[in-house]
């Protein structure tokens, strides 16, 4: 089952469209809701395109111009809320991503498919530097996630819980692969020695 091409693909709208569906916002609000109630953490925000992003959604018949709001000497500030469309769309996109699993493209699966163009040795020491970077943010996302059970419910914290989970599981997994290096017991890793010690790649591994 494919997803369906959407006339926004940006994260950010999605994520702009599911704030104001709690309610009518001007742009600062939205940013100030998004930042407390730590979606900045699950969803690359750039703030300075906030208001490009609301005038797209509008363009597009997603939100709609509500009110205008006044304090003190303050400029006015437009308040943008979801139209019928905007809702049906944000509730079309969120179930696509909910369902259906996407290829995504992480940088890391991108270096360990190319880590074969240094050493079995320095490889094996840049991964104990990033294991020992990731065994930190587990400790450190543990504290802080169970600092958040406190004043949060767990229904606005699942996204934490699973990056949390997958910081760990990426550290079980490297940490099993150093083993197999350090071992020798990864296929390929003596032909992989071989040709750093020597510039002569295997045939068999052409």
């Amino acid at each position: 089952m494919a997803r369906k091409r959407r006339k926004l693909s940006n994260p950010l709208a999605l994520a702009v469209m599911t704030t104001l569906w709690q309610k009518p916002m001007h742009p600062y609000e939205i940013a100030q809701t998004l930042r407390s109630q730590g979606k900045d953490a699950s969803t690359k925000t750039n703030y300075g395109s906030l208001y490009t992003v609301v005038q797209n959604l509008e363009r597009h018949g997603f939100v709609e111009v509500t009110g205008v709001e006044r304090q003190g000497n303050r400029p006015e500030r437009t308040v943008y809320g979801l139209t019928d469309a905007g809702r049906e769309e944000m509730a079309e996109w969120l179930s696509d991503l909910l369902a259906i699993p996407a290829k995504e493209y992480p940088i890391f699966e991108t270096a360990l498919s190319l880590m074969a163009a240094l050493p079995p040795d320095e490889v094996v020491r840049l991964l104990e530097m990033r294991l020992s970077s990731l065994e930190v943010q587990v400790a450190s996302g543990r504290g802080a996630l169970e600092k958040l059970y406190e004043t949060l419910p767990r229904l606005f914290l699942v996204e934490v819980e699973y990056q949390l989970h997958m910081v760990e599981a990426q550290a079980e997994w490297v940490r099993g692969f150093l083993d197999e290096i350090r071992k020798g017991s990864l296929p390929g890793t003596e032909e992989w020695r071989h040709y750093h010690e020597t510039g002569e790649w295997p045939p068999e591994l052409t």
